[in-house]
């Protein structure tokens, strides 16, 4: 069975930093694209960022560029999501998902799993 299990979302204030995690097992995970989603409440589930390994392929919303890097460890089967200068409006649950093959998407439709989510909540 495939499982993404995110971690290390809190609460912080206005300008600070996070950094998610999310453990992958069942899968080829040097195969697999990563990608992070969020969603705050009454709001449609937005993409955040995307990684993918050889090919390597990195991409990120225009929201979150500048700010927010993704990037992953392969020997641990991990992908990580480092939030820097942290607004309100990116109070939202995150949540990791994962895709077969190389090539990164924007859509949550072309992703395969997905996990239970972690909340951040930044206050101003």
């Amino acid at each position: 069975q495939v499982q993404l299990a995110e971690s290390g979302g809190g609460l912080v204030q206005a300008g600070g930093s996070l950094r998610l995690s999310c453990a992958a097992s069942g899968l080829t995970f040097s195969s697999s694209t990563m990608g992070w989603f969020r969603q705050a409440p009454g709001k449609e589930r937005e993409f955040v960022a995307a990684n993918s390994w050889n090919p390597g392929n990195t991409v990120y919303a225009e929201s979150v560029k500048g700010r927010f890097t993704i990037s992953r460890d392969n020997a641990k089967n991990t992908v990580y999501l480092q939030m820097n200068s942290l607004k309100p409006e990116d109070t939202a649950v995150y949540y990791c998902a994962a895709r077969r093959g190389p090539s990164t998407r924007r859509s949550g439709n072309e992703y395969d799993n997905w996990g239970q989510g972690t909340q951040v909540t930044v206050s101003s």
